[in-house]
């Protein structure tokens, strides 16, 4: 089998690491190697890693120096850090896992068989749940070739292609670095057979649900999300929990992006691209309800996208 390394930056993750150490330890095929980047926890994160690794030789500690400012780009950091830790270590595939997360013991070895199917497969995961209820399969429109930031698996030359993880401090990175490689002309795929636990509600590491939901409406803005893309957006989060108050959150940070005129975080290609696909997706959408057909928001994108470029061999 292809063999997989994994990279796992934490901060102040103490009530959740160990959930994802022992799942990773459960695995049916373990990583060659898995480099864990402690970037400034100030809690036990540290003391729970150290107990469980003391006997483990593929698992490795890295500590970063401490910064005063927290934003999204020092994910980016542990990851370049973390991946340089690897260099020597022969593998195919590198993975980004964050420290909140929980799976089955086959997680992994079902990702790497994808992988082994399908040799212009990039990037791949899983759809994540969470304690609420919430799932990214059902309530979210990204469909199944987005891969969600919590376990992404890429395939060494397509991390390398896309240049691993921008330092975006408004966030989105692992979202820039999934939409790259589409972009690029790699598949990405998430794989609804398998999921994730996300112990922590997504973005909220932090911050409250509602300031969790301003952000997301700002970041979407930064990263070019379309205008009418985000109304419809904002439109659906007001029919689920909280209601209104979520969706003014969400379209009035996308509303705050815009009034503050900084600078988007990707580049024209990018925003013209994946501009493109929210579209072709949107009118999907339209043409399903005036048919008054279902609308399965994880397959949306299965057949119906913007043809991606056919990458150069």
């Amino acid at each position: 089998m292809l063999k997989y390394v994994l990279i796992t930056p934490v901060h102040n993750e103490d009530a959740f690491i160990a959930k994802t150490i022992v799942s990773v330890l459960h695995q049916t095929y373990r990583p060659a190697r898995w480099v864990i980047v402690n970037d400034g926890s100030t809690d036990r994160t540290e003391e729970i890693i150290e107990a469980y690794r003391a006997d483990i030789p593929w698992i490795e500690l890295l500590h970063m120096p401490k910064r005063a400012e927290r934003d999204f780009s020092g994910k980016a950091r542990c990851v370049a850090a973390g991946a340089a830790q690897l260099r020597g270590i022969d593998y195919q595939l590198i993975g980004n896992l964050d420290g909140d997360v929980s799976f089955c013991d086959d997680y992994f070895e079902f990702l790497i068989q994808q992988f082994d199917r399908d040799p212009s497969l990039g990037v791949a995961g899983t759809p994540f749940v969470e304690e609420s209820g919430y799932s990214s399969a059902t309530n979210s429109f990204e469909g199944r070739n987005h891969v969600a930031g919590a376990c992404q698996l890429f395939r060494r030359e397509c991390f390398e292609e896309v240049g691993g993880y921008a330092e975006v401090k408004a966030g989105g990175i692992d979202w820039v670095a999934v939409t790259t490689a589409r972009m690029k002309g790699w598949t990405t795929r998430s794989f609804r057979e398998r999921h994730l636990l996300h112990h922590r509600p997504i973005g909220t590491a932090g911050k409250g649900e509602l300031r969790a939901t301003f952000a997301h409406g700002v970041k979407d803005y930064f990263l070019g999300w379309h205008p009418v893309w985000e109304c419809f957006r904002v439109l659906f989060r007001m029919s689920h929990p909280p209601y209104v108050i979520g969706g003014a959150a969400l379209g009035g940070g996308y509303l705050w992006g815009f009034l503050t005129r900084r600078e988007r975080s990707v580049s024209r290609e990018l925003l013209r691209f994946h501009r493109k696909e929210q579209m072709s997706k949107l009118a999907l959408i339209v043409k399903k309800r005036l048919r008054r057909q279902p609308v399965d928001s994880f397959n949306l994108d299965a057949d119906d996208g913007p043809e991606r470029p056919e990458r150069e061999s």
